[in-house]
């Protein structure tokens, strides 16, 4: 599913927002998300999971065309985990 279709199935379950308005809501929601995580925030959703920035170290990898050794930095990444009853539905 991609946005254009997730925007449309949650105007379909809410049955009182257009199309727009669950554009801008959505769109709003990334944002907000964004920028938490840009401050380094959590931002926990009850029973769906949780956002937040992961730290990865610096570390040697190998460029795959040439062999070569290279030296990855470290750097800030965004990570979800999943809340136990989101799991359960998944499963």
């Amino acid at each position: 599913m991609n946005k254009g279709e997730l925007i449309k199935a949650i105007s379909a379950e809410a049955k009182t927002c257009s199309d727009a308005e669950t554009s801008r809501c959505l769109n709003a929601f990334i944002s907000i998300v964004k920028k938490a995580l840009k401050k380094g925030d959590k931002v926990a959703i009850a029973g769906f999971g949780t956002f937040s920035v992961s730290h990865r170290k610096a570390r040697t990898g190998v460029n795959p065309q040439t062999g070569a050794a290279l030296k990855i930095p470290a750097m800030k990444v965004p990570k979800f985990k999943a809340g136990s009853n989101f799991k359960k539905i998944v499963r």
